[in-house]
């Protein structure tokens, strides 16, 4: 079998059966891609040909290269989903990733906002026009869910009841249901009430957030509105789109949500990436402790 042809029904295994999102299947296919071309070029083999020692070579190479420590783990988790698949599909008879193991390291934890901090973001857009209008409701609804960017920008008009004050949002692999405290129900009620069709070019567009073009809202676009923001606030923090999410998640559980509702509001498949903010509320506690304890 040629590269080109694994890729194929590898991306759509990805595509039909893993739902993956645009983002993770954009990045296993650059890594398996990468994987075919270091194949092709230093071992004289295609991908289902490779042994235990041509993808160890690569690994090392990776290493070599100086990929970062979650680069490489990255790419050895699709290596391995990639002959998984080949493998369980019988196109392979033995998997040979079975050695691959990434690198141990320190989880970098995100960064978050304080409540005073996502307060002082939440003030900048001003409502005095179409755009403040918008901004103020993307970002109160942004951080009153703690849905992803491109949840964000994905959502349609008809994703939204105003009435019972949620929104529907369909990103991963099942919709969810996520309500909306009172000022982001607000922000984005006047939105959609006395702003939204002014803006739209078309009443066939049903993008919730659209562009100055009337067209849906981009994430680069809307990167370029949080900076913009971020630097109205004199938020010194390093501020990226996921930042309002994660601070969504650690804000809930230091306010006693239990993990497990808190996992049904992200959307998350397993635990453990919700787990992670457990581990950034402990760590937060003990810088309290170090601080303030008299013998600390």
């Amino acid at each position: 079998m040629q590269n080109s042809e694994c890729l194929a029904i590898f991306e759509k295994y990805l595509v039909e059966d893993k739902k993956a999102s645009a983002n993770t299947l954009a990045s296993y296919m650059r890594d398996i891609r990468q994987l075919g071309d270091y194949l092709d070029a230093h071992c004289n083999v295609s991908i289902v040909e490779a042994g235990e020692d041509e993808l160890g070579e690569y690994v090392a190479w990776l290493r070599g290269a100086g990929k970062s420590v979650s680069t490489v783990s990255r790419c050895i988790a699709s290596t391995k989903c990639l002959y998984t698949y080949l493998c369980i599909n019988k196109i392979i008879d033995f998997n040979p990733t079975g050695k691959l193991v990434p690198d141990k390291s320190t989880q970098k934890l995100p960064q978050i906002l304080s409540s005073k901090e996502v307060e002082k973001l939440l003030e900048q857009p001003e409502c005095v026009d179409a755009k403040g209008y918008r901004d103020r409701a993307m970002l109160e609804l942004l951080y009153a869910t703690g849905i992803r960017v491109t949840e964000l920008i994905d959502l349609d008009v008809d994703d939204v009841n105003l009435e019972k004050g949620t929104i529907k949002c369909s990103g991963g692999k099942k919709s969810r249901i996520i309500p909306l405290y009172p000022a982001a129900l607000t922000a984005l009620s006047n939105y959609i009430s006395e702003i939204r069709n002014i803006m739209v070019t078309s009443h066939a567009e049903r993008a919730l957030f659209v562009n100055v073009n009337g067209s849906r809202m981009s994430r680069q676009g809307f990167w370029k509105i949080l900076k913009h923001y971020q630097e109205m606030a004199h938020i010194e923090k390093e501020i990226t789109p996921h930042t309002l999410r994660h601070s969504f998640a650690v804000h809930l559980l230091e306010n006693g949500a239990d993990l497990n509702s808190l996992q049904e509001l992200m959307g998350h498949s397993d635990i453990s990436s919700t787990q992670i903010y457990t581990h950034m509320v402990d760590q937060k506690l003990k810088l309290v402790y170090d601080k303030c304890h008299p013998k600390a």
